[in-house]
């Protein structure tokens, strides 16, 4: 975020209703993404696990706003407490905030960049989801929702964004969330599968997805917000940071998308749309936390470079044997830990700092914090999740049964279907005086 590495202005800031008017409506992209993440995951799974899929999104944003309001802002960008945490009891409820107070240093109001802040908290333990797809208990993934949101992601985005935090104190570049979103939810996601085990006919059933039309309209929302999640963590429009970086997450998406696509076709012989879909957020991840340190030219190769490695990682969970149901470690935490890294090697120093990287004269430097900052956020959310997963699977347990999960976790947890085929048909046959078909009948057509 563009608070971890600017300097306040000499002179005080006024309010500014264009920024104002900016970050709103690029809250309201961040916000379109959930929904675009649960397109994008719901048309990957089978069609007995839709819904679930759908639902494991958008769950998020009911809880996670409201434990924002009560107590997350306050942790995550209250004053700092020994580097690792906040608090501000006027951010406790939102309750001591003046409608016009601005937020510290900048010409949007405090209420602006809650509100910003809010949905980057909502979308990253969606992100975890996809991982967890076709197996765990909706009632398990709000609970683990609701730890590890406070245990993690609020403490870890105090770190990273926060005044006083250890890695911004540090000088970890992060602009969008490299590692406060995609590693932490890359790292969350390999902990909790870890524990939960794979699913069942994992390596030997098909499990392919059952719309890609649902998945490519869903990287396209992805993409299309995208826009206001990276030139928004700029928080306005006065110097021309948020700008370049507009620019370079377009550049670094479509060159993602295209490795992928060329990786896909050298290795299998094919383009395929889910290589399309994949590589694009790829390129959207990797360019998160480097877009506003690097030149047009540093994306393409930054975009280049995550969707190659990504298109390579997928298929590391058969080797390994861990079940990534939805590939969130291979895209999410490899092509958070390339973009975070590369800042390392791409940054040019004349953008939103003078860190520069190895490439334009800086040295190892910057390679080194970056470092620092991939490695610490991946090893504490790796562990932190794993044990509030092994936590809740020895109490409540994660998993639905394998009878439940091979029926269709759609209609054992949710009792609906994504698709009603009853009424298919046309012609006399849909005015047939016959009896209707039972709906858990239905239902076993469907989920088949």
């Amino acid at each position: 975020m563009a608070s971890a590495i600017t300097t306040l202005a000499a002179d005080a800031p006024t309010l500014s209703a264009a920024n104002t008017g900016f970050m709103l409506i690029c809250s309201a992209l961040v916000m379109l993404m959930t929904p675009g993440l649960a397109f994008f995951y719901g048309g990957m799974v089978r069609v007995k696990s839709s819904l679930n899929m759908l639902m494991m999104s958008f769950i998020s944003l009911g809880i996670v706003t409201i434990l924002w309001v009560l107590y997350g802002f306050s942790l995550a960008f209250g004053t700092d407490s020994g580097s690792l945490i906040g608090w501000n009891s006027d951010y406790v409820g939102l309750s001591g905030i003046g409608i016009t107070e601005l937020w510290d240093g900048y010409t949007i109001p405090v209420y602006v960049f809650a509100v910003f802040q809010l949905m980057f908290a909502v979308i990253t333990p969606a992100l975890i989801s996809g991982a967890l797809a076709d197996r765990v208990k909706f009632s398990a993934w709000t609970l683990f929702t609701v730890l590890w949101v406070t245990v993690v992601y609020f403490p870890v985005a105090h770190w990273v964004w926060g005044a006083g935090g250890w890695l911004f104190e540090l000088g970890v570049i992060d602009f969008a969330g490299g590692t406060a979103v995609h590693i932490n939810a890359g790292a969350a996601a390999l902990g909790v599968i870890l524990v939960i085990g794979k699913r069942v006919g994992f390596k030997k059933d098909p499990m392919r997805p059952h719309s890609l039309p649902l998945v490519m309209l869903g990287a396209g929302l992805l993409w299309f917000g995208w826009f206001g999640f990276n030139a928004g963590s700029w928080l306005g429009n006065d110097d021309g940071v948020g700008a370049v970086m507009f620019v370079n997450t377009q550049v670094a998406t479509a060159a993602a998308m295209l490795a992928w696509l060329l990786y896909e076709k050298l290795r299998h012989g094919s383009f395929t749309t889910l290589g399309a879909a994949s590589g694009a957020v790829a390129g959207l991840v990797a360019i998160t936390p480097s877009g506003g340190s690097c030149s047009p030219l540093g994306a393409i190769a930054i975009g280049a470079i995550a969707g190659l490695l990504c298109a390579m990682a997928v298929g590391l969970k058969y080797k390994f044997g861990y079940d990534d149901s939805l590939d969130v470690v291979g895209v999410h935490l490899v092509g958070g830990v390339v973009g975070s890294l590369l800042v390392g090697f791409f940054a040019t120093g004349g953008v939103q700092s003078d860190a520069a990287g190895l490439f334009y004269g800086g040295g190892l430097e910057q390679l080194g914090k970056q470092a620092i900052g991939v490695f610490s956020v991946l090893a504490y959310s790796l562990v932190a999740s794993a044990v509030l997963a092994f936590l809740l699977d020895k109490t409540i347990g994660m998993r639905v049964s394998e009878d439940d999960e091979v029926s269709g976790i759609d209609q054992v947890e949710h009792a609906e279907t994504a698709y009603d085929f009853s009424g298919a048909g046309g012609g006399s046959s849909s005015r047939s005086t016959a009896a209707p078909v039972p709906a858990a009948a239905a239902s076993k057509k469907v989920d088949a």
